[in-house]
């Protein structure tokens, strides 16, 4: 007989092992999968400053470390697979049917989807090689690590210029490479852009190569008027075109924003009773380690009263 878990947590970053940790201190029957290794985003991430506890900062696959190791030890069931989707149930009380891209299937009484979300990279030499040791895709997370130093911010949309205008705080000088003559932001994100003595533009070029060894030591630039490359030195570079959540398997099952982010309440429930996402994958207004935990939080939280509502059960002050 196929086992019903009473929550599937599909994704293992800080989304999903936040909502694992709380399912099985709530003594849930929870599983989560992830496809390859638990940590997300923060496994790639060289050092976080921004997460609370860590005075020094910690290293992004130090504190993915921890996260796992700190489900599991309250009895989080973690196993490597990928859903492939999620089959709605056919009654009220019955379980939902998780897809197994290697084949196989998963029930379970409610559905967790933290899949989060991938940065778009440019796919030029470098770039791989030297993500986490100068090339970043978040000015929040990495801004700060660039005190008086110079960097490159790929991009010309409200993310780039908004971002570009943070990291002003802190790097001495901010180039921004934009592949058009003009950039697409709104105008008064141009406008303040132009006028900050510590950024410089350059149009009409893209970035062809991050250039650098242990470390970025500079980008290199195709004008794609002339076809003229050149150089530009700097510690750091911000690939900053956008974001695209892992929502894929669950179009068509839950609602979804225009941009695919998966559309929650404040609870995390999505349109579908009985499916909650947290974290990078649903709509939101800031992504980060911190509120992806939150989220994985409430979403267990909301999962484990959704289950004992249906299993008959009464939940203190629960809906």
């Amino acid at each position: 007989m196929t086992k019903i878990y009473d929550i599937l947590i599909i994704g293992g970053g800080p989304a999903g092992l936040a909502a694992g940790l709380y399912a099985s201190r709530a003594r849930m029957q929870a599983l989560l999968i992830e496809k390859t290794m638990c940590g997300g985003q923060a496994l790639i991430a060289d050092t976080i400053e921004n997460y609370p506890g860590f005075p020094d900062g910690i290293k992004g696959p130090d504190l993915a470390e921890w996260m796992t190791k700190q489900a599991e030890h309250f009895g989080l069931k973690i196993e490597s697979a990928e859903a492939a989707g999620v089959e709605n149930k056919s009654s009220e009380k019955g379980p939902f049917t998780a897809k197994l891209a290697g084949g196989g299937e998963l029930k379970a009484l409610s559905v967790i989807v933290a899949t989060g979300a991938k940065w778009n990279s440019l796919g030029v030499p470098g770039e791989a090689q030297l993500t986490g040791r100068g090339v970043s895709y978040c000015a929040t997370c990495d801004g700060p690590l660039f005190r008086g130093k110079e960097v490159v911010v790929v991009g010309g949309g409200d993310t780039a210029l908004e971002d570009a205008l943070f990291i002003t705080k802190f790097a001495d000088k901010v180039t921004i490479v934009h592949r058009r003559d003009r950039l697409r932001a709104t105008k008064i994100l141009q406008e303040r852009a132009k006028a900050n003595k510590k950024i410089e533009l350059c149009l009409n070029s893209i970035a062809a190569e991050i250039v650098g060894k242990e470390k970025v030591e500079g980008v290199k630039v195709k004008d794609v008027l002339t076809g003229k490359e050149k150089i530009i030195r700097c510690d750091g570079a911000f690939i900053l075109i956008g974001l695209t959540p892992n929502s894929g398997p669950f179009k068509g099952v839950v609602k979804l924003c225009p941009k695919g982010y998966v559309v929650t309440d404040e609870e995390m429930r999505t349109s579908v009773p009985g499916i909650f996402a947290a974290g990078d994958v649903r709509m939101k207004i800031l992504r980060q380690i911190v509120t992806a935990a939150g989220d994985g939080a409430i979403a267990a939280t909301s999962a484990e009263r959704y289950v004992e509502r249906i299993k008959g059960a009464e939940y203190p002050g629960g809906k």
